[in-house]
């Protein structure tokens, strides 16, 4: 199995005020890791960390030698600032690759091909010579996704991605990341108070509270007592394999994520191929397996 990275004591300060405190967790290739936790727990202070835009006030973040940190896919939290951004759809998404550059600022023939195959990738090709600020909510974060994945070497990080969407719009998103996951063996660190439904993707938890309060795979934190202490209203997240359908109190079909949706059987996906915007999501939430080494999903 390969270790991608690992962190080993790792704390994070602001003016000698410690923020997070004495982190441990490693993750392979293919894994799906869900940070929880309290507003201020230090989720985006660790998600900074991992970028290389924070340096550590103690302990190490041991990295695998093929992962270069400028080469790490992110989509931040967004702001208004963000979404007011003056530039077309391909625009966007080939600045994801800018990173690879230093100082050279001319894209490369390379760095246009990945950005072409991720905005197809992310059916928004269509979209490629709108201006990114007439888009909608979706749209916007299915073209941000489309730029963390131009720019990654295998490794995505998102902070908070669904903030400010509707419901359904929200459960396409975790849909498209998660098919990323399995379909093309990305790893994904995501951050995410909506913990019903990344629940039923994540293999594994990191829980903060300033410091680490849990880590380990889904199915041992959803019987830990943090689990329990943290989620409303006594409420559980099932780890079954599958996300069921039912039928919510107006009589309206809905995923097990609580989201309503048609509940039709329908392919989530071609594997390598690309998503489509209004495609149904099929209710196929079960967890893959990890990655091996040749880049195959194995499942477990």
């Amino acid at each position: 199995m390969n270790k991608l990275l690992e962190l080993k004591n790792v704390s994070f300060a602001y003016d000698r005020q410690t923020v997070v405190n004495r982190v441990n967790f490693s993750l392979h290739e293919g894994d799906y890791l869900a940070i929880v936790g309290e507003n201020g727990s230090g989720k985006t202070t660790l998600l900074q960390g991992l970028l290389g835009l924070k340096t550590p006030s103690a302990g190490e973040i041991v990295r695998r030698e093929t992962l270069n940190r400028l080469q790490v896919g992110y989509l931040p939290q967004q702001t208004p600032l963000q979404r007011d951004f003056p530039a077309t759809v391909r625009e966007v998404v080939l600045s994801g690759r800018l990173n690879r550059h230093g100082f050279v600022s001319f894209y490369s023939r390379e760095d246009r091909k990945a950005s072409a195959l991720a905005m197809e990738r992310l059916s928004v090709d269509g979209l490629a010579n709108r201006s990114y600020r007439e888009l909608s909510g979706g749209q916007r974060q299915r073209v941000l996704l489309a730029r963390a994945l131009a720019a990654s070497n295998g490794l995505l990080l998102l902070d908070e991605p669904t903030a400010g969407l509707d419901p359904i719009v929200a459960h396409e998103f975790y849909r498209l990341v998660r098919a990323i996951n399995r379909d093309d063996c990305a790893t994904v660190i995501m951050v995410s108070h909506d913990i019903h439904c990344v629940m039923h993707d994540a293999t594994h938890v990191l829980h903060l509270g300033r410091s680490q309060l849990f880590f380990g795979t889904t199915e041992d934190y959803l019987k830990s007592v943090v689990a329990a202490s943290y989620l409303s209203h006594g409420e559980t997240v099932s780890h079954e394999p599958a996300c069921e359908g039912g039928i919510d109190a107006d009589g309206t079909p809905t995923c097990g994520c609580g989201v309503s949706a048609p509940l039709e059987e329908t392919p989530e996906s071609d594997k390598g191929g690309r998503f489509s915007a209004d495609d149904p999501d099929g209710h196929r939430h079960s967890r893959g397996g990890r990655c091996s080494a040749n880049g195959e999903k194995e499942r477990g």
